[in-house]
């Protein structure tokens, strides 16, 4: 009973540390698992450790999205379109990265390029940006989040820059059509 009555003294803890530690333990724990590919219980134990305790660390940054989140309705297709599309536009990219190596003689129409996003959330704009920075024609190079303006170095300029995060951006809207540019700051 001792053990209750302390547990009733920190309803803050649970209400608001807890909830907001599960998502990035949970992620930490999954990536544990992965990079080690140890299934021995010391080994699962020192990532039970270690993912409650990186948890905990960025609890007070905010709820953080947990593996079971991709499983709501509509995310999980939006999640596999996302990855498809992104894997297809690196291997493209880079084909066309190394065909403009191999042949220097092409045209270079590279630079700097600012784009508007509807973005508006924290995780939206990361999104974005990661995910069409992984695609060699596109470097993320800055970001107002405020204006909700990307800017990227780009390998070779298009003729229409907004198509540059256009297509990442639908798919996401798709993902959370209701609270997507909010523009809360947080997620």
């Amino acid at each position: 009973m001792d053990a209750r009555r302390r547990w009733d003294r920190w309803p803050s803890v649970r209400r608001e540390t807890l909830p907001r530690a599960a998502g990035p333990a949970a992620w930490t724990f999954l990536a544990w698992v992965l990079l080690t590919w140890e299934f021995t219980a010391e080994q699962l134990l020192i990532g039970v450790v270690v993912a409650l305790a990186s948890g905990l660390l960025f609890a007070p940054l905010g709820k953080g999205a947990g593996p079971w989140d991709v499983l709501r309705p509509g995310r999980l297709r939006a999640a596999v379109e996302l990855a498809g599309y992104t894997a297809w536009w690196i291997v493209v990219a880079n084909v066309r990265l190394a065909r403009r190596v191999w042949a220097p003689s092409r045209p270079l129409r590279s630079g700097m390029v600012v784009v508007p996003t509807r973005e508006r959330d924290d995780t939206g704009l990361t999104t974005v940006a990661l995910l069409t920075s992984m695609i060699v024609d596109n470097q993320l190079a800055d970001l107002d989040a405020r204006r909700g303006l990307l800017q990227y170095h780009a390998v070779a300029v298009p003729d229409r820059p907004e198509t540059i995060n256009e297509r990442v951006e639908r798919i996401l809207e798709r993902t959370h059509p209701d609270d997507h540019t909010a523009g809360t700051g947080d997620s």
